[in-house]
C-alpha cells in the first residue's frame, strides 16, 4: 500500500473505512499538545489498522500536534520499502522506528511516541529504572522496557534496533531519548502516557529533595499494578471525558 493521505476538504473523509481511528488518533494530538507533551513539529503517533498490525496511521511530516485533523494522517504500509519516495512521506525517523515497531510488535496497536519532560530527564540517568513509590509509579511496575543502547536518531539500523526491544511489555523508556508507550486503543495509551508522565514527575521530584524513598515491596507494588488492570473503565472515561472536550473547543479534529 502506498501513501495515502486524505485533503481535510475531501467530503469523502467520513466513508474512510478507518475514519473513526482516524478520529480517536488525532484527538490524541490535540490533547498531547495541551499537555505540553509535543516538541515543536517533532515526534509521532501512530495507529494499526490491519489485523497484522502493518498497516498504520501516522502524523505526516511538519504537522504541529495542535494542528492535526483526521484526514491529514497518513495511512503506511511498514512492508512498503518505497514509502520514503513517495512526495507525501512521512518524517524519516518517525518512519524508520514506527515502521519497525509495526513490523515486530503488532500487539502495540497504538504507539505513542514522546519527549515528554519528565520521562525524559528519567531516561537520562544512569539508573532509568522506575521505583514503585505510590500508585501510579506502581501502575506500571513490570511493565517497563528499558532501552540503554542510544546510538543516535532513530535512522536506519538504530530504528531496527529500538523496534525490536518492547518484547511482552507496554511502555519503551528509551535511555537518552524518551518514552514509547502503547496500547490496543489509543485511548489506552494516551491514558497510560498522562499516568507515565505524572509518575515520572513523582520520581523526579522525589529524588530531588534529596531523601531516602520509601520504596514499596514488590508485592504491594505488583497488588497495585494489577488493581490499575481490573479498574473498571479506567482508560476509556478519561478518554471520552477529553473527547468531550474536544468536541466543544476544537472539533475540527474529527475534519
Amino acid at each position: 500500500m502506498s501513501v495515502t493521505e486524505f485533503k481535510a476538504t475531501d467530503s469523502r473523509i467520513e466513508d474512510d473505512p478507518y475514519y473513526e481511528e482516524r478520529v480517536d488518533l488525532a484527538a490524541a494530538f490535540r490533547m498531547a499538545a495541551r499537555h505540553n507533551f509535543h516538541e515543536a513539529v517533532a515526534n509521532h503517533f501512530s495507529l494499526a489498522v490491519s489485523d497484522d498490525g502493518s498497516k498504520f496511521l501516522m502524523n505526516p511530516c511538519g504537522r504541529h500536534f495542535s494542528r492535526v485533523r483526521a484526514s491529514e494522517l497518513l495511512l503506511l504500509d511498514a512492508n512498503d520499502p518505497t514509502t520514503m519516495d513517495q512526495p507525501n512521506a512521512p518524517d524519516s525517523t518517525a518512519w524508520c522506528i514506527h515502521g519497525s515497531l509495526h513490523r515486530n510488535a503488532p500487539q502495540a496497536r497504538c504507539q505513542l511516541h514522546a519527549h515528554t519532560k519528565y520521562a525524559l530527564a528519567l531516561a537520562c540517568l544512569k539508573d532509568p529504572s522506575m521505583p514503585s513509590i505510590d500508585q501510579n509509579t506502581a501502575r506500571f511496575h513490570g511493565r517497563i522496557a528499558y532501552d540503554d543502547g542510544f546510538d543516535g536518531m532513530g535512522l536506519g539500523d538504530e530504528g531496527e534496533r529500538v523496534g525490536t526491544l518492547l518484547g511482552n511489555k507496554s511502555v519503551m523508556l528509551m535511555g537518552n531519548h524518551g518514552v514509547l508507550m502503547t496500547g490496543s486503543h489509543v485511548g489506552e495509551a494516551f491514558d497510560q502516557l498522562y499516568y507515565f508522565e505524572k509518575a515520572c514527575e513523582t520520581v523526579i521530584t522525589a529524588y530531588a529533595t534529596g531523601r531516602e524513598l520509601n520504596v514499596l515491596s514488590d508485592d504491594v507494588a505488583q497488588k497495585t499494578a494489577q488493581q490499575w488492570l481490573d479498574y473498571p473503565g479506567l482508560w476509556s472515561n478519561h478518554w471520552e471525558a477529553l473527547k468531550e472536550i474536544l468536541d466543544e473547543e476544537e472539533p475540527d479534529y474529527r475534519t
